[in-house]
């Protein structure tokens, strides 16, 4: 069996359980983020008067939902929804809508 034979079919396992993974928290963001898509549209992008969260920076994202769990950010409902969550479900969904393509 050469080296290169060896290498491989030990890196194989562990790519594939990266992938799985990268899959499952990818699973888990698009969960939490469903609750956002009632009113910020799929994936964030909206097509009303409620704005578009797909594309913003993940820094963002997160601030605006921390200052809306604080109450010290305007709005109408998202002091409520944004009290539901925590600071990691905050990076979860921050992260998850910066990497969305605004439509």
């Amino acid at each position: 069996m050469s080296h290169g034979f060896k290498i491989a079919s030990c890196t194989l396992p562990v790519l594939a359980l990266v992938a799985g993974l990268a899959w499952g928290e990818d699973q888990a963001a698009r969960s939490l983020a469903a609750n956002c898509t009632s009113c910020h549209g799929p994936n964030g992008s909206s097509t009303g008067a409620i704005p578009s969260i797909a594309g913003l920076e993940k820094a963002y994202i997160a601030t605006a939902l921390q200052e809306f769990k604080a109450g010290t950010r305007q709005a109408t409902v998202m002091h409520q929804h944004a009290k539901g969550y925590t600071d990691q479900e905050f990076d979860v969904l921050a992260d998850y809508f910066s990497r969305q393509k605004r439509q």
